[in-house]
């Protein structure tokens, strides 16, 4: 006697029933991206030499998913080498990001589990069911199978990379219902009352008259114009423009559109962006008046003009504005306004004494704020500050890209003075590797460095930097105690928005604390910004080189204003532990130094290694640099003589 289980009898039925008759259901796929269960960003159409995508329908609580990774795991590996690139997809309202990883974690699964957290994409493809299968031939974007995992779907993967005409039949998955209650709401959303609103909500800051938008959402007829662009950006999370980890940090001034406007604002359009009864919200929106959207500054620096011409590499700028003032002053905020804001990538700025020759470093000595698109102000903590002495310069730093057609910039900054001393400095640190090295054709290339708090401290804010194959960033926090935890994930890193991610809570770190920052960088052909994939590319200040960096303002919390105790000598020494001690156990060893900078050290190393424990911390490497920044000053001066 034959026995048979009731999930099996039931896609037997469907077999029975549907084996032969194509399915009647969408036959495209649009572009995408989502998050995987393991916080990896997954674009649908990354790869230019995939053959084909196979596109599984995901459910924690569906044995037809659960009980086949290892079916989906060997077509994985089967196919590999062959240009097929398999993905799940869950959107699956009952199931969060860690229950998928779980899942998968439980059952083996290698697979990435693609989050759709707003249900727009597997509504929009219509995976009606899990264990529901589509091949997507990427170059067509066509669906040209649509099934179960059976045989069929190898003799549909085996056709498509032969080139040949799929002849599979379509058939219906038996897995469990997956239902996307936003559909149904879709033909009943107002313009006036739900669509106008999340728009001015999300968007208008930077798209309305005088924003930093190439185009100003005025009124319905706008949105009705750009609705498929609008789309598109949403579904690739391109716009708008926010990429911290949604599940990695509680942010102030976060930037995401929820998944409820998300589903709201992509149903409208997906229904035909009907304009509806009502007044236009829109038209209320008034234009951007001032540049100075923290008030009118205290003071207003004039920074020289520069003539950018319309193509080539301009070397950076460091230009140093006198200070007008004659009396120390406490930043609380600052506003930076570039002349053009085409050509103008970045500006960093801080104070100091005039620098004799153009200085990479100085601008960081007493790092004031840097602004990038969409990073225009700097509000300092409540109870922090950065002091200013009379006498001091502004010095800054400016890195322009030519656009194609040659223009000047004359780029302002606005200060703003708090009217009493805070009760603390804030404190900024980068975490560099000034030694990365990018290997040719590399997809995921890592590097990481770190900073070790020696005191308490409090974070208040992050900021990711790399360059055109900066692909993701990550901050990690291993504690004193053995614990860690991710506080950033930016898992698509995009050059165009240096944003900076400031904690609704400040995060109290203990003494010890060690800070990594890591990144990744795509050097291959798929990386649509990169200028040479075939290049090893070094650290450098251009575009087409690279930079690990991260950078970190927070305050040490046993210093004072009216007592301060750290100073540049003890970031150094901490910044260049972080990025040459490539074992990361907090002591710089002879061995871990550059060939020709260890060389020099190796007769001396007895005397630095102060404790004889066989490598430099913070408190033996200082004197060291104290030295070295000495002999340079020297040959300075003899060169003049």
């Amino acid at each position: 006697m034959i026995s048979i289980t009731k999930a099996g009898a039931a896609a037997l039925l469907c077999t029975l029933i549907f084996a032969g008759h194509a399915i009647a259901k969408v036959d495209s796929a649009d572009d995408f991206m989502l998050l995987d269960h393991t916080g990896k960003a997954q674009n649908l159409y990354y790869e230019k030499d995939a053959k084909a995508i196979v596109l599984v329908a995901h459910s924690n609580s569906c044995d037809m998913t659960t009980d086949n990774s290892e079916t989906y795991n060997a077509l994985q590996q089967d196919y590999a080498d062959q240009g097929v690139k398999v993905l799940m997809i869950n959107s699956d309202q009952k199931d969060s990001r860690g229950a998928i990883a779980a899942n998968a974690e439980q059952n083996g699964l290698n697979v990435p589990v693609l989050h759709d957290t707003a249900q727009i994409i597997g509504s929009s493809l219509e995976l009606t069911n899990a264990g529901e299968v589509l091949v997507i031939e990427p170059n067509s974007k066509k669906i040209v199978y649509r099934g179960n995992g059976s045989a069929d779907l190898r003799t549909a993967l085996d056709s498509l990379i032969a080139g040949e005409p799929v002849n599979v039949a379509s058939i219906a998955s038996s897995g469990c219902e997956i239902t996307y209650p936003h559909t149904e709401t879709a033909k009943t959303i107002s313009y006036a009352d739900d669509i106008a609103p999340i728009l001015v909500d999300n968007c208008t800051a930077c798209h309305s008259q005088g924003g930093i938008a190439p185009w100003a959402m005025t009124e319905y007829s706008m949105i009705k114009g750009f609705a498929p662009m609008i789309r598109e950006v949403i579904r690739t999370k391109r716009m708008p423009p926010w990429h911290a980890d949604p599940e990695t940090g509680v942010w102030e001034h976060d930037g995401s559109i929820s998944n409820d406007e998300i589903k709201t604002l992509v149903g409208w359009i997906e229904a035909g962006a009907e304009r509806g009864e009502g007044p236009d919200p829109l038209l209320a929106v008034k234009p951007l008046e001032s540049k100075w959207t923290l008030g009118e500054p205290d003071l207003i620096l004039e920074v020289q003009a520069y003539d950018i011409p319309a193509t080539g590499v301009v070397d950076y700028e460091f230009p140093v504005v006198p200070n007008p003032l004659g009396k120390d002053v406490w930043v609380k905020a600052a506003t930076i306004i570039p002349g053009d804001g085409r050509v103008v990538h970045h500006v960093l700025m801080g104070s100091g004494p005039v620098p004799e020759t153009k200085d990479l470093g100085s601008v960081f000595d007493n790092y004031i704020m840097g602004y990038a698109v969409g990073n225009e102000s700097a509000e300092l903590p409540t109870g922090t500050g950065v002091f200013v002495p009379a006498g001091e310069a502004f010095l800054l730093q400016m890195h322009y890209t030519p656009i194609g057609i040659a223009t000047t910039d004359k780029t302002r900054v606005g200060l703003y003075f708090a009217d009493e001393p805070p009760a603390n400095f804030l404190r900024t640190h980068v975490i560099v590797d000034t030694s990365i090295k990018i290997e040719p054709n590399s997809a995921a290339h890592e590097e990481n460095a770190y900073f070790t708090f020696s005191d308490d401290a409090t974070l208040y804010s992050l900021t990711a930097h790399a360059h055109y194959r900066g692909s993701s960033a990550k901050y990690t926090v291993e504690y004193p105690n053995g614990d860690s935890e991710v506080v950033l994930s930016v898992p698509v890193y995009d050059f165009n928005w240096q944003r900076t991610y400031t904690f609704e809570k400040p995060l109290k770190l203990p003494k010890g604390s060690k800070m990594v920052y890591s990144s990744t960088f795509d050097n291959s052909a798929d990386n649509p910004s990169n200028p040479n994939p075939d290049r090893t590319v070094p650290w450098g200040l251009q575009s087409h080189d690279e930079m690990l960096y991260g950078s970190m303002s927070f305050e040490w919390d046993n210093e004072t204003s009216e007592k301060p105790i750290y100073t540049k000598e003890d970031t150094r020494a901490a910044q260049m532990i972080g990025f040459m001690d490539t074992n990361m156990d907090g002591l710089l060893m002879l061995e871990e130094l550059p060939e020709s900078f260890g060389k020099r050290l190796a007769p001396m190393w007895g005397l630095l290694d102060a404790n004889q424990d066989g490598g430099l911390d913070v408190k033996e490497l200082k004197p060291l640099l104290a030295q070295l920044d000495k002999a340079r000053e020297a040959k300075k001066v003899a060169s003049t003589h």
